[in-house]
């Protein structure tokens, strides 16, 4: 027998569950869609970063004079900032008492504010300084039985540049000028000064010598002494049998100078070993340099100060960046987009053309709020680091859900 066909209302059910289970599907499918592409993660957009190139200026010239042989520097960087003649061993005169004044602390230290033990001058004292008398160098008058400080030796060696009492003090300090000259060449070898040799106390003696690279670090080495920076600034002092003695050095206190030792010999000829302070960009730089060999110490002292005005010029404070200046961006495939800008400004002190290197980074990023930190520029100058953050200077949006919708698979 045939079989029956299905009753109309049986057709209309399997209809019905035909078309709803489409549906069903159709939304399942559509569901699981939006899941995706709601959910899934958006990759984060990697910033765009511009080129850079190092910061400089331009050169000044050291303004040397034609005679001679010097050179300058200055305290917290190392070596020389620039020379003139030749850099070899030369005379160096009465700035040998500089080395003297260091060897004798060496072995009598003084702490700031010290005046040191004592010592009561003899007969032995007085003919020491008659003998300089006629060897024809500077001296100071001697009172046997005055008693003089260790300071008060060193402001009568260092600011009258008396001979005479440079050999009282180191005498009294090694016992002889044998010992001090091997302690002065121990010294010496301890602070890699090769170029230096001492060959008295005074620098009367033509083989006291030194290059002018080596006078730079020995200025630098007296004022970071807490007494001998005191003594070589004093304009005067009063002395036991002396009175008053003045400073020899007359730039003292003029164009920035605050010490450190005059020189003059027949051989050596004008000489200046000097400190100077300058200010430039509201830091103060302290030079130390030398000039060995001056027709005179008139015009050596107005060549040192020109010297002083073209080094203070050498220096500059060179800008870095400004707070808001643009290093990069960011633009999502989403239409948003937002500049990558420094987040403060910076500077720095610099030395004539020296390069300053500049290196962005920034992070990849999907979207973040304006002023978000996002990296960071590094300034390299003279080993030093600057490191300025980086942020967003707009907000970046992150993806809305009309975007996701139409990239559920990227």
């Amino acid at each position: 027998m045939p079989n029956p066909s299905p009753s109309s209302p049986e057709r209309v059910y399997r209809r019905r569950r035909v078309t709803v289970f489409g549906i069903l599907a159709v939304v399942l499918l559509v569901l699981g869609y939006i899941s995706i592409a709601v959910l899934r993660p958006i990759p984060a957009n990697a910033a765009q970063l511009e080129t850079t190139a190092p910061i400089s200026q331009p050169a000044t010239p050291l303004q040397w004079p034609d005679y001679g042989t010097g050179a300058i520097g200055a305290v917290g960087i190392d070596g020389i900032l620039g020379d003139s003649g030749i850099q070899q061993s030369t005379p160096m005169a009465s700035i040998t008492k500089t080395v003297t004044a260091l060897v004798v602390l060496d072995r009598m230290p003084l702490a700031a504010g010290e005046n040191g033990p004592e010592l009561t001058l003899t007969e032995a004292d007085a003919g020491i300084y008659s003998q300089t008398i006629a060897e024809g160098g500077s001296a100071a008058p001697v009172v046997p039985g005055s008693v003089f400080s260790e300071r008060q030796l060193l402001q009568a060696m260092m600011l009258p540049s008396a001979n005479n009492y440079s050999i009282t003090l180191v005498t009294w300090a090694f016992g002889s000028m044998p010992a001090f000259l091997q302690a002065a060449s121990d010294w010496l070898a301890a602070h890699d000064l090769a170029g230096t040799h001492i060959a008295d106390s005074s620098g009367l003696d033509s083989d006291s010598r030194s290059t002018p690279a080596d006078l730079v670090t020995i200025g630098k080495l007296a004022l970071e002494h807490p007494v001998l920076s005191e003594v070589v600034a004093e304009q005067s002092a009063v002395l036991p049998g002396i009175g008053t003695v003045e400073n020899t050095n007359k730039l003292l206190g003029k164009n920035g100078v605050i010490g450190l030792k005059t020189g003059t010999t027949r051989v050596a000829g004008a000489c200046l070993l000097f400190a100077a302070e300058a200010t430039v960009g509201g830091e103060i730089i302290t030079f130390v340099g030398v000039i060995l060999g001056a027709p005179n110490h008139r015009q050596l002292n107005q060549d040192v100060t020109e010297l002083i005005a073209s080094a203070t010029a050498g220096f500059s404070e060179l800008q870095l960046v400004e707070a808001g200046d643009s290093f990069g961006s960011y633009t999502t495939p989403w239409g948003a987009a937002s500049e990558i800008v420094a987040a403060e400004s910076a500077s720095v002190l610099v030395w004539q053309d020296a390069p300053v290197t500049v290196t962005p980074t920034a992070s990849a990023l999907e979207s973040g709020e304006d002023g978000r930190e996002v990296g960071s520029v590094t300034f390299e100058h003279d080993g030093e680091s600057i490191v300025v953050p980086l942020v967003l200077e707009d907000e970046l949006d992150g993806a809305d859900l009309g975007w996701k919708l139409s990239n559920a698979f990227g």
